[in-house]
């Protein structure tokens, strides 16, 4: 065989295994969603309009009238939110505390926020992921979903909103141990706050 041959054989081999090793790479499919989206917290099944922010960190959420309390030694917090049905009504909520984070807002300023796990549904997906607690209720919307909760399955399109909405059953293993409007005795409290590992992040 003709040494020109050869190597035209020898370079379609190599093209092929490395188109092949490429398809292998490929990210799953990621769904699309508009810089605003309705979002589900579960086990609760509160919807509340979110901002698809992919400049921040880390996701928020409004949260009013923050208590820190002990359970079994462990950090908890109860907040509410502005009930998306009632607006002059809201919805109280507990959750563990993971961490606390000290924000750098875009003004300069330094806020220290509580961090907390919600399950947030968004279009069919399910993602248990931190959420820093903050009062929203200037803002626009009660939550921002953040790059943790988008990373790798989230794409935003700048031009759209509400292109889904939240069609999640509660995942299997995912126990509805929270309520709507948690009884807490009052003298659970802590009087002074808990302290906790700082971490910076920036965003609102």
């Amino acid at each position: 065989m003709y040494p020109h041959v050869l190597r035209a054989a020898a370079l379609l081999l190599t093209l092929f295994f490395a188109s092949s090793g490429l398809a292998a790479d490929e990210p799953a499919s990621r769904s699309i969603f508009g810089w605003v989206e309705r979002v589900e917290i579960l086990p609760e099944g509160i919807s509340l309009k979110a901002k698809m922010d992919t400049g921040a960190t880390t996701s928020s959420l409004n949260a009013l009238n923050k208590e820190a309390f002990r359970r079994d030694g462990e950090r908890w917090i109860a907040f509410d939110i502005i009930d998306p049905e009632t607006p002059d009504s809201k919805v109280r909520l507990e959750r563990k505390v993971t961490r606390y984070v000290r924000i750098v807002r875009h003004d300069g300023e330094h806020q220290r926020r509580p961090v907390v796990t919600i399950g947030l549904c968004m279009g069919s997906i399910y993602l248990e992921e931190e959420m820093n607690l903050v009062d929203r209720t200037q803002l626009n919307y009660q939550a921002l979903v953040g790059r943790n909760h988008m990373a790798g399955a989230i794409l935003v399109d700048p031009a759209e909103t509400f292109i889904q909405s939240p069609r999640c059953e509660l995942p299997e293993g995912v126990a509805d141990t929270t309520e709507l409007h948690p009884a807490v005795d009052p003298s659970a409290y802590d009087a002074a706050p808990i302290a906790g590992k700082r971490h910076v992040a920036r965003g609102l």
